[in-house]
This record gives C-alpha cells, structure tokens and sequence, in this order.
C-alpha cells in the first residue's frame, strides 16, 4: 500500500480516536533500516521492551522496518499524520524544513556522538516545537561521525568540483554545491545502486554502513577525518501520546531522556567504529589520512555553511548566536564539540 493510500486509510478509519484508545496500545513504529542493522537490532528493541515492561504491558509496538510504511523521506509526515505513532526521521532529508536542528547536521560541529547524543537531545528538546508541528520530539542521537568514500583518491576539497554527491543530509548537499559539486539525492538503501550505475562519484556515510548497505564494494577510497554526523530523531504523534493515559505518558517520558539518546545508539557506534577500522586494515581500500593544510582547506571550506545556517535560523525568528552557543557549551562540557 502506498504511503498515500495509507494516509487516507488512517485518518478515516482514525486508529487513534475515541474509545479505541483506552483499548488499542499497540504503537506503529515506522524506521527506514534494515532489520539487521544493529539500531533496531539492539537499540529499538531495548527501548521498545524497556516501556513495555515498564508500562506492565500496557504498551507494546508493531515495527515497521525498511521503508515499508514509506520511504525514508516520508517518515516525519508520516508520524505527523498519524501513519505511524513513532517514526524514526531524519530531520535533514527535507532541506530547509527544520533550520534549528540543521546545526547539528553541519560539518566539523560534533566530534563524539556517543557522548554528545545527551547534549544533542536536552538541547533540542527546548526548541523542536518551535519548528516540529503534530510531533512529541523524544530524543535525537547522531551516528559515529562520517566521511567521504569514494571511487578515486580525494585529498582536497577542491577536487569535488564537477563530482556527482550522495550527500548524507541537506547540509552536506549545500556543502557539495559550494564546492563546485552536484548532489544525487537518494535514500541510504537506494545508495548502492547510485554508485554502482554511475549516477553518484561518492558518498558521505559513516563506514560501517558503507560495509552494511554493500557500499564497500564500490568505494574503496576513505578519507581520514571525522566529516559530519547525520542526526535522527524519535518523535511520536502528538495525539497519540496526547490521548494516551497519564501513566503511559509518564512511562514515555521516561525514555524520552539524553540517557536513553546515549543507550540507543551504542550499538550504533560500535558498528561504525568498527567499520572504521576494518577499511583502516584492508588491503583492498585506501584510508587517506589528509595533511594539516589539507584539513584546514576542509574546514575553511566549510565555513560559509555555518553563516548560511545562521541567517536561515535568523529569518525564521530565532537567534542563532543564541542557539550555537548553548549547544556549544553543552557539547563541550561532555568533550564531543569538533574543534
């Protein structure tokens, strides 16, 4: 059934209207990864049973995994119109829609996401109902930082000029178009097969993934340097957990903390690390460990992303030095801010 189809489906039938909500506590979980990536593997399944356990049954889940509800860009409409209860969303697959937390998806912002994950999430949760409308913002995490990984030997940022991009969200696309470069906009399980037609030259991608989604098999080159992170976000449909009893909301906002940000990625960043490593010691890909010139160039090409940023924030009435300092200042104190 189409995403549309499904829409029209759901709001007449209203799952979550009236008296059916004091019976019906099974929640939709809708996630865009494959079942044997380790977040839904480790991560989801130990949030999902902990509130299940903690709500004495009263609430469990149904999962929706790789898309099937719809595809990877879809999901935050999805959750807000109630075709799922909780959807796991990458806000920066829709460019420009969610211009605070872009910050988070800039290049050279977070060093460590496992320790920044709690930063990240007590930040964001005091301003995404700012930009969030029909959602409850559980928590947000990053995954260990990603590079670039590509077909032919990339040192400098000035070799990305008339490349083909995957980027990994809408920031790192802007980062392509300043450096001379074209974006190819597809979803991570659409991306292997970009690369191998030749649609895409590259892809930004945390390495463990790479290896995951059988990217590995095609980009051989992996640039030494920790690019960006991609962050995702837990949200529930508001009136869902709106009409939900007040100790079913307590039981959720209890795993709607940093902590539990923390606890669902790790497993997460293990993979990642240790996808890291494997192309580290491969004698079949090239791990290109860049020059203190050659970084620098990376990070000053970067620059005029965060001054975008900051006037797109501004023009949507919020203060950007404001917003950048606090979550500067959380992500220090945890050693997770880029330097």
């Amino acid at each position: 059934m189409t995403y549309r189809k499904l829409l029209v489906s759901t709001l007449c039938v209203g799952l979550w209207s009236g008296s059916a909500v004091a019976e019906a506590q099974t929640l939709r979980f809708a996630h865009w990864l494959p079942e044997q990536h380790p977040l839904p593997a480790t991560g989801f399944k130990e949030w999902t049973e902990s509130i299940t356990e903690a709500s004495d049954g009263a609430i469990d889940f149904q999962m929706f995994p790789a898309q099937q509800l719809g595809s990877a860009e879809d999901h935050y409409d999805m959750v807000a119109n109630g075709i799922a209860d909780i959807a796991w969303v990458n806000p920066g697959y829709t460019a420009g829609r969610f211009p605070i937390s872009d910050l988070l998806q800039l290049p050279f912002v977070v060093s460590d996401t496992l320790n920044g994950a709690a930063a990240a999430t007590e930040w964001y949760q005091q301003h995404a109902d700012q930009e969030m409308d029909g959602v409850v913002m559980c928590l947000i995490h990053g995954h260990y930082p990603g590079t670039l990984h590509a077909k032919e030997e990339i040192r400098h940022p000035d070799q990305i000029s008339g490349m083909t991009i995957r980027p990994a969200n809408s920031s790192i696309a802007n980062f392509v178009s300043e450096l001379g470069g074209a974006s190819v906009q597809v979803s991570a399980p659409e991306t292997r097969e970009a690369l191998s037609r030749g649609v895409a030259d590259a892809i930004t991608f945390p390495s463990g993934s790479t290896i995951l989604f059988g990217i590995d098999e095609i980009t051989t080159y992996h640039i030494e340097f920790p690019l960006y992170s991609s962050w995702q976000a837990l949200l529930i449909n508001q009136n869902a957990y709106q009409q939900m009893s007040a100790e079913q909301q307590g039981v959720i906002d209890e795993h709607c903390t940093g902590e539990w940000a923390t606890r669902i990625t790790r497993g997460w960043e293990e993979m990642e690390r240790e996808g890291h490593e494997q192309f580290r010691d491969s004698p079949d890909h090239t791990m290109i460990e860049l020059s203190d010139e050659e970084m620098t160039a990376w990070r000053d090409a970067a620059a005029p992303l965060r001054e975008a940023w900051a006037e797109r924030v501004q023009n949507a009435g919020h203060d950007p030095e404001s917003l950048r300092d606090d979550l500067e200042e959380r992500l220090s104190a945890v050693d997770a801010l880029a330097d």
